[in-house]
């Protein structure tokens, strides 16, 4: 299929809990949030109180759902911003930090992070990658970080429930800066409404939410002089080169390779020698010929000799568990979407995009390209309805509007800062880490993420060019999940206890 139907998605881009009764409580607005605008505009939250028990502590907190209105500097409003923060009530915020989370897409809600990672519940997914069964139920999140930061969940104009003003172009938001500049609007809102300046601060996007981070971490500093302790990303898109399958670049083809490898290690479609190692190891392997041998001979082109051509597609075809009349067909070459519909076509099955665990039945084993994302079709249901009861029967919060959980109402986007060469944040993330010494990075990658592989990240933080002071303040782990780690159990007790470690570098407070 084609690169621009599948941008989108890609790029989407705790804990045994007494809740009280969760009555509304109409939160007393300062009289700033109870003023309107003229099309009738206004904050306007709702907010419950809740109890969770994470690593044996006890834990009283405030969820507010609700619409704040970013306005012009003449106090036109131009877009209502839905969010839902999680704030534990303490004596001192300058010693309580503060999460602004944020998935992808672009047209993706915050809801993916939000109920699958670090919200107070969650949807348990198997472990084995099977499909859950409607209807769908929340359970207590135990690896939540409520324990360790307040969260706040921001969902980008037309994404959620979130739009643009009555009589604004929503192409005002639809775009790479554009994006940048409402969401760290928002961000400036949200710290200054609710007396949050002094508190440490960290960003955490997911998928396109990386690119987010990284365009984020230069415009809060230059336009709002806003310091960040943490920046986190997970399963991120930064340098599209890395992932965009195209004539003339070779770069995805290097950097999905490893991830290939994992796939079809988890299918047991490799052979004796490389199945019996550990993924991790394996894993190794699929890195070391990708950079030592892969690439060199894709630099050739058709240059390459009879004979290296013949070994390289050899040593290939043994790392994806495809034939080798395959990989020569192609050239050396395959693509992502050619590998999902590959691999496992002699069982007429299909392997996910967003994790390669899931699997899924095409039409006919004859095509070349998966009609759908299996892993998306096992993922997507269940998320939407969980959110949509958990808003009304647990937050309170009522809309008769659809929650846009992923939409393509933000299309046409705009990468216009980007014409003539890819998308590429990595130099805005760089300079920001150079100029503010304190900020530190968390990288999370899925072992299974055919959207946004483990190895496309590596590249792009190994050539961000940062000095190594600035490198130690990098920190890389990874997951045997897919794009969504969180989904798989074991990764996201993992994900928090590293977490937890990263929180307490990053902020100072134990």
């Amino acid at each position: 299929m084609q690169w621009n139907r599948f941008a989108s998605w890609i790029l989407l881009g705790l804990i045994t809990t007494n809740v009280w009764t969760a009555v509304a409580i109409a939160e007393e607005p300062s009289k700033e949030a109870n003023e309107k605008s003229e099309d009738g505009l206004t904050d306007s939250f709702v907010t419950t109180e809740h109890s969770i028990t994470i690593e044996g502590e006890a834990i009283d907190y405030k969820a507010t759902a609700g619409r704040l209105v970013i306005q012009t500097d003449k106090l036109d409003p131009k877009a209502e911003v839905f969010f839902v923060a999680y704030t534990k009530p303490v004596d001192d915020v300058t010693k309580r930090p503060l999460t602004f989370c944020f998935n992808g897409g672009p047209g993706s809600s915050s809801v993916w992070l939000h109920l699958g990672m670090l919200g107070p519940k969650i949807i348990r997914f198997p472990d084995d990658a099977s499909f859950l069964q409607p209807p769908y139920h929340l359970d207590e999140n135990h690896q939540s970080l409520l324990d360790v930061t307040d969260l706040v969940f921001i969902d980008p104009v037309s994404t959620g429930y979130s739009r643009p003003a009555e009589d604004v172009n929503k192409s005002d938001f639809h775009g790479y800066n554009e994006d940048i500049r409402s969401v760290g609007q928002f961000i400036h809102d949200y710290t200054t409404m609710f007396e949050r300046w002094l508190s440490p601060k960290v960003i955490l996007g997911e998928s396109y939410g990386g690119l987010r981070v990284a365009g984020l971490s230069g415009h809060l500093r230059d336009h709002y002089r806003m310091e960040l302790n943490g920046a986190v990303v997970i399963s991120g898109a930064i340098n599209f080169q890395t992932l965009r399958f195209s004539p003339g670049n070779d770069l995805p083809n290097v950097c999905f390779l490893p991830t290939y490898t994992a796939t079809a290690w988890f299918h047991k479609q490799l052979d004796d020698e490389l199945q019996s190692l550990p993924l991790e190891k394996v894993v190794q392997r699929a890195e070391t010929f990708a950079y030592r041998q892969y690439a060199p001979a894709l630099l050739k082109g058709t240059a390459i000799g009879k004979k290296e051509r013949q070994k390289v597609a050899k040593e290939l075809a043994k790392l994806t568990g495809l034939s080798e009349e395959y990989v020569l067909a192609s050239n050396l070459k395959v693509s992502m979407q050619r590998f999902g519909k590959e691999l496992l076509r002699d069982e007429q099955r299909t392997v996910g995009r967003f994790d390669g665990r899931y699997v899924s039945i095409d039409r006919d084993s004859a095509g070349e390209t998966p009609e759908f994302d299996a892993s998306g079709a096992a993922i997507f249901g269940p998320f939407t309805a969980c959110l949509n009861d958990y808003m009304r029967r647990d937050l309170n919060y009522k809309d008769r509007r659809v929650y846009e959980i992923l939409t393509g109402n933000v299309h046409p986007w705009s990468y216009r800062p980007f014409e003539g060469r890819y998308v590429d944040a990595s130099e805005t993330l760089r300079g920001a880490m150079t100029a503010n010494p304190s900020l530190k990075l968390f990288v999370a990658c899925g072992y299974y993420d055919l959207a946004t592989p483990h190895f496309a990240m590596e590249y792009t933080l190994d050539h961000l060019g940062l000095s190594q002071d600035r490198r130690d303040n990098v920190t890389v782990k990874h997951y045997e999940g897919g794009h969504m780690m969180y989904v798989h159990g074991p990764s996201l007790e993992k994900l928090r206890e590293d977490l937890v470690k990263f929180y307490g570098d990053a902020t100072g407070v134990e």
